[in-house]
């Protein structure tokens, strides 16, 4: 099978289409030929050699794929997966690639009206926003939620789900993409390269704060994420993405971003009333995959409920790996960024 292998930790040029060994379905395993592959931070992170959880390189990334059921491993059982048919899954790495095996529990049937752009672009977006906002918090109608970097594809399906909720939304993208986010329910657009968002929202807010605030940013953002909640106000800290500013590593960058993080004690966060929680989806799929499981239904059943709808900006060539980092790297995507393996 064809793959886009990371051959070293670098630039986006390390990643190359190689020739690598056909994966086999090992138990309670199906084996997918992919269609589309889905694009993340986490992807770059691991390219850059930053992000601890990844295979040791060469390795090959991507953590949610579409494709067709392609074999089955002993113990899955044929009702519940039949060869050809159309799935989406997570993956847990290994999706950068023609073929890939996960286990079946991970995987579900695609749902009659999504195209196999929309099954690849949901599972890691739209799992990490459910898991953000109607599991470990519950929004509501009223409340006020930030999120950061609105435009990508966690902010615009948080958007979604928040606009679901009858939340009031605060969104931080480059002007350029304020059209299309107020187009979809963000009330106040705030532009990160010309203000700065912790001035803006509580300006916005009369100095009250909002309620929910989703972080990607990581480093010095934390800290003013958390000053604009008010009380009873709740800061998720999923990803950081301010440790990769380049196309290369720099490690004097994360290390003094690291440093700049803020340290959250006990009795702080209980005389301000506030909490602090940590999402890592790939750890989440490690450690419940039933909760992973369950959300993903849940996702698909608000799909057809015309609820929430993934929106693809971008599809690059297996080959254009590299190039699919640097456009979101580059921060010019609009939604999902995918791999086209078929």
């Amino acid at each position: 099978m064809k793959a886009a292998v990371i051959t070293s930790a670098g630039g986006p040029e390390v990643l190359q289409l190689l020739d690598r060994p056909d994966p086999q379905p090992r138990a309670r395993e199906i084996r997918i030929r992919t269609r589309f592959s889905g694009v993340n931070f986490a992807d770059v992170a691991a390219r850059l050699g930053i992000y601890p959880d990844a295979p040791k390189i060469p390795s090959v990334v991507g953590y949610e794929v579409s494709g067709v059921v392609d074999k089955l491993g002993s113990g899955v059982d044929a009702k519940a997966f039949a060869v050809g048919e159309r799935v989406l899954a997570m993956t847990m790495f290994g999706g950068y690639a023609e073929l890939c095996c996960v286990p079946a529990d991970a995987a579900r049937r695609i749902p009659e009206g999504m195209s196999d752009e929309e099954g690849a672009a949901l599972p890691v977006n739209y799992l990490t926003a459910y898991h953000m906002l109607n599991y470990m918090t519950r929004v509501g109608p009223g409340d006020r939620v930030l999120i950061h970097a609105a435009a990508g594809g966690v902010g615009i399906a948080a958007i979604q789900l928040a606009k679901a909720a009858g939340a009031e939304i605060f969104g931080t993208a480059s002007a350029g993409k304020h059209e299309f986010l107020k187009g979809i329910g963000v009330a106040h657009c705030i532009d990160y390269t010309k203000a700065d968002f912790k001035d803006e929202v509580l300006r916005l807010t009369r100095g009250e704060g909002v309620d929910v605030a989703l972080d990607a940013l990581g480093g010095s953002a934390l800290a003013k994420s958390y000053a604009v909640l008010r009380a009873g106000g709740r800061l998720f800290t999923y990803g950081f993405s301010r440790a990769a500013p380049g196309e290369r590593r720099a490690l004097l960058t994360v290390a003094a971003e690291f440093f700049r993080m803020p340290t959250f004690k006990p009795l702080s966060l209980m005389n301000d009333n506030r909490a602090v929680l940590g999402v890592n989806m790939n750890g989440v799929a490690k450690r419940r995959p039933d909760l992973v499981g369950r959300e993903l239904d849940a996702l698909l059943e608000l799909y057809k409920a015309g609820t929430i709808r993934p929106r693809v900006d971008k599809v690059f060539a297996l080959a254009e790996a590299g190039e699919a980092h640097r456009f979101i790297q580059e921060r010019r995507n609009v939604g999902k960024v995918l791999l086209k393996t078929a």
